[in-house]
């Protein structure tokens, strides 16, 4: 059983992000482990496991446009069925 079971990813258009700040605010209010925040500050990248994937979506919806979003359960890849 796995800890985080989401496969969160997703990209945040806006203006102004700053993916340390991104970084540093995500891992301190939501629960979860390998978390990439990569862009400049007109589009971000996030990947992120967690159990609480709605968290994550409202906070990086609160920064700009979300797009591209994908939530895969891993527990059911790990299982051989569709995430």
């Amino acid at each position: 059983m796995l800890e985080y079971r989401f496969d969160t990813q997703l990209l945040i258009a806006g203006q102004g992000l700053d993916e340390d700040d991104i970084h540093d605010h995500i891992m301190a209010h939501i629960p979860g482990d390998c978390l990439l925040a990569i862009g400049d500050e007109d589009l971000i990248k996030i990947h992120f496991h967690t159990n609480e994937p709605w968290k994550l979506l409202e906070y990086c919806a609160s920064l700009g446009d979300i797009h591209d979003i994908v939530v895969e359960n891993m527990e059911r890849q790990e299982q051989g069925l569709q995430g």
